[in-house]
């Protein structure tokens, strides 16, 4: 699946099982939330923290998915591309980047 098809279909379900988006600061404050609640899992899965026994059963990926759905919204309810978006970003990053992180010491 591509971007611009994600887009469209987490719109079809807005229209279809939504009353219509939150607005864009509710969308934002869901996004951070969404955001904590992937640190809160890497940080205890992976990092030093120990993992709660209430959070072990938390799939990643499902976290994941929530921060992407509303990162979707967010791109749908103010009129962006997110594929010619992204499409950009790789392009100037694969530009500007090509050599950097091959010349960096501390990757090596």
């Amino acid at each position: 699946m591509d971007i611009k098809n994600a887009q469209e279909q987490v719109d079809a379900w807005i229209k279809s099982h939504g009353v219509r988006y939150f607005n864009e600061l509710t969308n934002m404050a869901q996004l951070t939330e969404e955001v904590g609640e992937v640190a809160r899992i890497i940080a205890r899965r992976y990092g030093e923290q120990s993992e709660k026994e209430s959070d072990k059963n938390k799939d990643l990926g499902e976290e994941l998915a929530d921060v992407l759905f509303v990162v979707l919204c967010l791109a749908n309810q103010t009129g962006i591309d997110l594929q010619a978006s992204f499409d950009k970003k790789l392009d100037l990053k694969t530009k500007r980047d090509h050599d950097r992180h091959h010349n960096n010491p501390k990757l090596k």
